[in-house]
């Protein structure tokens, strides 16, 4: 099964960009995990909100069609500790699907077409994350997970 990270606009934070390549590579030794990143909406500034989501949503829409399930990571889905997620990752993994889509919005979340084609939501966490952030935080959790599933001790409780 292959995993996604749809992200909206590009890091520009070079720590970031480091955490995240150092999980990457952890992560390859038990699964292909691979970042798109959607471009910045171009003139963003003269458009309404709505404007945004709706054509970022288009952007997401475009580029996940190709996966089986899509999970947007959202304030307002669920929650997992870091064991719960690491089994429910094992579990999608047996439904056979080709490959998971984790979406990370842009600034002013998801547009209603996007809302609608996903499968379920997921929340890191109640706290408040920079989109930038968010990535290394997903990518560190879903290393985590495979080390739990793989009772490697990485994670302890």
């Amino acid at each position: 099964m292959n995993i996604s990270l749809v992200v909206v606009g590009k890091t520009n934070v070079d720590y970031i960009e480091k955490g995240i390549e150092v999980y990457k590579k952890r992560i390859s030794n038990y699964n292909r995990y691979d970042i798109e990143v959607i471009p910045d909406i171009k003139n963003a500034k003269s458009l309404t909100v709505d404007q945004i989501k709706q054509q970022e949503g288009e952007a997401i829409l475009k580029l996940t069609q190709k996966f089986d399930y899509m999970v947007l990571l959202d304030e307002n889905g669920k929650e997992f500790a870091s064991v719960e997620f690491a089994k429910w990752i094992d579990k999608l993994n047996f439904q056979s699907f080709r490959s998971i889509c984790f979406v990370v919005g842009g600034a002013y979340g998801f547009s209603q077409d996007v809302y609608a084609k996903a499968n379920t939501k997921l929340s890191i966490s109640k706290m408040t994350f920079s989109h930038q952030m968010i990535r290394l935080l997903f990518t560190e959790q879903l290393y985590r997970a495979y080390t739990i599933l793989n009772n490697e001790p990485y994670h302890h409780q």
